[in-house]
């Protein structure tokens, strides 16, 4: 008996195999992304599920913002779009708050959200570990909106170079985030500075803690996006005074907005519509540097800059990639 159970094992397991490799023939192309999907039109994004009856049209659907910032604070500048979106696609809409880019990227993994605002360089991972098919950035008319990475320290301190950083303890972000992290890691050591080698790398979890602790004297100097350092500055939460920056990377895309690929396609397609209608109000042009729209965008195109800056810095997006980054960043979270 026990060899007939033993022979059934084998027999499932063999099966289970089975249709694992007839499911890898059957994708012609995947490039980076997770065996969970397939990209046969070579957009570098999750294709929609051949089986029709995969496709997700949720009664409620489920929307986040990336965690750069507190995110109850993103929740109430999205109100009026989050009560848009529920309107325009006559569906409930939760948004639901994110507490780190690992957490995001996995709810949209596990399917448990449908629309979602990814950081830079999370996009990446969350388009090739979690599916996500991103289709806008904020912007204006007639572009898409940017952001710079700069590196700021104290006005009263000595840090006056990138060569001054050598021996100094500086917040990255956290280990997925572009500015943050990866885009340092590839473009410093052009400018003589190699993180980890020249300076100490402590993780401070978001871009508005690693400025505060700057401010503070937690640390000596931060890697951080233009666009948050401007808008705390305009916020009040600090002064443009108090600080001195020491360097300005060239122009990357801000947070990208992105769906889960296995939505309906016919869902997908007027969730693309509302958000390409609707226009700003003036509080969310405040927030967010007078970017009154939902710009479209390619990400085979428009992320090129990040993904030449991961693979220049030895990193890549793929799954392995992600998971030792999520690692990271949870490590760096409990210090």
């Amino acid at each position: 008996m026990k060899t007939m159970f033993r022979l059934l094992g084998v027999a499932a397991a063999a099966s289970l195999l089975s249709g694992a490799v007839t499911a890898q023939a059957a994708c012609k192309n995947r490039g980076e992304l997770d065996t969970n999907y397939c990209d046969e039109n070579g957009d570098l994004v999750a294709d929609l599920p051949k089986d029709q009856k995969k496709w997700k049209n949720p009664s409620t659907l489920v929307w986040a913002y990336t965690p750069v910032e507190d995110p109850a604070v993103y929740e109430k500048i999205f109100a009026p779009f989050t009560a848009h979106l529920a309107k325009c696609t006559d569906k409930k809409v939760v948004f639901f708050q994110v507490q780190s880019n690992a957490a995001e990227i996995e709810a949209m993994r596990s399917g448990r959200l449908h629309v979602a605002g990814f950081s830079t360089g999370p996009t990446a991972f969350a388009v090739n570990v979690a599916g996500a098919v991103p289709f806008a950035v904020k912007g204006y008319e007639k572009d898409f909106q940017g952001y710079n990475l700069i590196v700021v320290t104290k006005a009263s301190g000595n840090i006056r170079t990138m060569a001054d950083l050598k021996g100094k303890k500086v917040a990255h972000t956290s280990p997925s985030s572009n500015s943050g992290n990866m885009a340092p890691r590839a473009l410093f050591p052009k400018e003589g500075v190699t993180p980890e080698k020249d300076y100490t790398v402590v993780y401070s979890g978001k871009h508005d803690q690693s400025i505060l602790g700057v401010l503070k004297g937690d640390y000596d100097a931060a890697p951080v996006a233009s666009d948050v350092y401007e808008r705390m500055v305009r916020r009040g939460q600090v002064k443009d005074s108090d600080f001195r920056i020491v360097y300005r990377s060239k122009k990357f895309p801000t947070s990208s907005f992105a769906h889960a690929h296995d939505l309906d396609p016919k869902l997908a397609d007027k969730v693309l519509s509302c958000f390409y209608d609707y226009r700003f109000n003036d509080e969310m042009k405040k927030a967010f540097d007078g970017a009154d729209r939902f710009f479209p965008i390619n990400y085979k195109t428009t992320w090129a800059p990040v993904r030449d800056v991961a693979a220049a810095g030895g990193e890549s997006f793929g799954k392995a990639a992600y998971q030792k980054e999520a690692e990271r960043e949870a490590a760096a979270k409990k210090k």
